[in-house]
């Protein structure tokens, strides 16, 4: 086959492909609100609620919502403002749709979504800390043509059991209560019956939400079925333990969230089966999580994009070993340390020191097959990028032939559609690993407290863990660069810095402990001296010395001048004297005489007498008298 006719081929192949994904432009205004609230301050974490936020946030995104508000672990001022700027949205809208994921419970029978920051230690407090679906409801009523509330927070109370009853006939019911909207055209979807609780499952996302990623924005898909095919996947998924369920009334007309697009007849030489698969996989790939790349997988399970699915699903997968990893080792050096500052056995240290040692090595394996499956698919996307881009490259360079011996010219939508997809295909080839919709809709601030909570882990950063980015936060960053040998910009928290942080196991920064204290694993010890030591300015021990025996001639144990006897007094010192010149003479008695110039012996026949005095030196102490 020449060139020539390959070119010819690509052309149609592409024209067809074109014609397809060709969606015509809708006047319908249709709006989002999408909330995720997973890191309650006085309740335990979610696993999902900030995951499933992101997956419906960029389902609904890919399905053309033109405004999609995405926030996460918003207290109750956060919430407020949120209700009311989407309020503001929904009133020149004509589909106005609210997604909540987190705490929700119901009290004599109305139903109220919890902030992150709630306390709820009355149930009294629950008109002051929390919101009612009453609430939710009058922000989207403006809307002229359809309003949906999706609620994802039939789970367990967490305050039942430390919320005080101020009324004892006051019910507080499990799950979420029966709901019937005031408003028609008016859909109200729970994550199950009135009065059950909700799963969160053991992937990624819960049941609830993945099988809402799947239907919810089906182009041309009546909402009614929609959500009847939700119910049936989640059921399905959790062995009838958990039933969706749907309040509210609409008309007999089909109502699709996506409208369905015109069907366009390609010409019967330009059919490529391959064009609604290709579709389906980059829309899995945008949503770059584990149920949509599944469910792709289950439409498509063999060819060259199904190769492709499985190699982003690897990725994924090994990304999820490598963090379990991560923290087990964490969690080996965490009781290795405890261990030792308890004083453990020498068996039991050894035995935790071999378990530390074998999750390293975990670790490191699945670190290694992370970035190989990663490395994997990022070289099958750039072929597939790369080979996209030559079909379009060909194609430009030979318009003219091109347009010679094609029998029909696409209209002006395909043109548009061409450029639509060349910018898609741009986006995704930009980088080696597929950006994540959910991660890039984090406000600042809960990317910022999500920082910080990792250098707090890593022991860079001591503050309160607020999600101010103020100066505190960036000499902990700075700390964290100068002792991980890393770069980022302290000024902003970013999600590579996150990232960067997420992979240390361990204590980056070295633990500063104030005077009188010693570092000990991740804590500060108590310093305590031994008996005879003390603490010195080196914050360590050093041995306390003696003192020296100082002379003194007024002490207590020598007796005072006046005490003394009189011969004692005036007896002749007892130091030495002086060295003096000594005489000698040839006859002498064998004593020696001292006076004030000089000492000699006494002359034979004399005999020394002592008089009185201080001895020599001018007084008169011992004379010579010689008969």
């Amino acid at each position: 086959m020449s060139n020539y006719t390959q070119i010819k081929l690509y052309a149609l192949l592409l024209a067809a492909s074109l014609f397809l994904i060709a969606q015509p432009a809708s006047a319908t205004k249709r709006v989002a609100l999408v909330l995720g609230n997973a890191t309650y301050q006085n309740a335990p974490l979610l696993p999902n609620p900030a995951n499933d936020a992101g997956a419906i946030a960029a389902t609904l995104r890919a399905a053309g919502f033109d405004v999609v508000d995405s926030r996460l672990n918003l207290a109750a001022t956060d919430m407020k403002r949120a209700l009311r700027d989407f309020a503001d949205q929904a009133r020149d809208a004509d589909i106005a749709l609210v997604y909540y994921a987190g705490h929700g419970i119901e009290i004599d029978g109305t139903n109220y979504l919890i902030p992150t920051d709630a306390r709820l230690e009355r149930d009294t407090d629950i008109y002051d800390e929390a919101f009612s679906l009453d609430r939710v409801l009058m922000a989207i009523e403006p809307a002229r043509q359809l309003r949906v509330v999706i609620v994802d927070a039939c789970r367990n109370n967490p305050f039942a059991d430390t919320m005080k009853r101020t009324v004892a006939s006051r019910s507080i019911s499990r799950g979420l209560a029966r709901v019937e909207p005031t408003v028609s055209n008016t859909l109200i979807a729970f994550a199950a019956k009135a009065g059950l609780t909700a799963l969160d499952g053991n992937s990624q996302n819960s049941p609830y939400a993945a099988a809402l990623v799947k239907y919810i924005a089906k182009p041309g898909l009546d909402l009614r079925r929609a959500f009847g095919f939700v119910r049936d996947d989640v059921l399905q998924a959790t062995g009838n333990r958990q039933e969706p369920y749907v309040y509210g009334s609409l008309g007999g007309e089909d109502v699709a969230l996506v409208p369905a697009p015109k069907a366009v007849e390609p010409a019967p030489a330009a059919a490529n089966p391959q064009s609604e698969v290709r579709r389906d996989y980059e829309l899995a790939l945008q949503l770059n999580n584990k149920a949509a790349l599944g469910v792709f997988l289950t439409q498509h399970p063999d060819g060259y994009y199904a190769s492709l699915a499985k190699l982003q699903l690897n990725q994924i997968e090994a990304e999820e070993a490598r963090v379990a990893a991560t923290e087990k080792a964490r969690q080996a050096q965490q009781q290795q340390a405890r261990l030792a500052s308890e004083g453990a056995l020498r068996a039991e240290q050894e035995k935790a020191a071999a378990d530390l040692k074998a999750a390293e090595d975990a670790r490191i394996a699945a670190e290694r097959t992370k970035l190989a499956a990663q490395q994997q698919a990022a070289d099958a996307e750039r072929k597939r990028t790369t080979s996209e881009g030559s079909i379009s490259a060909a194609l430009t360079r030979n318009k003219a032939a091109v347009e010679n011996s094609t029998t029909m010219s696409p209209p002006p939508a395909a043109v548009a559609a061409q450029s639509d997809t060349d910018t898609k295909v741009a986006a995704l080839s930009t980088g080696p690993q597929q950006a994540d919709p959910a991660r890039a809709d984090i406000p600042q601030a809960d990317l910022a407290r999500l920082v910080q909570s990792e250098l707090s882990r890593v022991g860079c950063f001591t503050s309160a863990v607020d999600g101010e980015w103020n100066a505190a936060s960036q000499r902990s960053l700075s700390l964290f660069n100068r002792h991980a040998g890393t770069k980022f910009d302290a000024k902003l928290a970013s999600l590579d810095a996150l990232d960067a942080i997420k992979l240390k196991s361990s204590r980056v920064c070295p633990l500063v402990c104030e005077r009188g204290y010693k570092a000990n694993g991740d804590q500060c010890s108590k310093i305590t001296c031994a008996e005879g030591s003390f603490l010195n300015d080196d914050n360590e021990c050093e041995k306390r010395r003696g003192k020296k025996p100082v002379a003194n001639r007024n002490t207590g144990e020598r007796p005072a001048r006046a005490d003394r006897p009189t011969r004692e007094r005036f007896a002749p010192a007892a130091e030495a004297p002086a060295p003096r010149r000594q005489a000698t003479a040839k006859g002498s008695s064998g004593s020696i005489y001292c006076d004030q110039h000089l000492c000699r012996q006494v002359n034979r026949g004399c005999r020394l007498e002592y008089r009185g005095g201080g001895g020599p030196g001018g007084n008169t102490g011992n004379v010579e008298v010689c008969n």
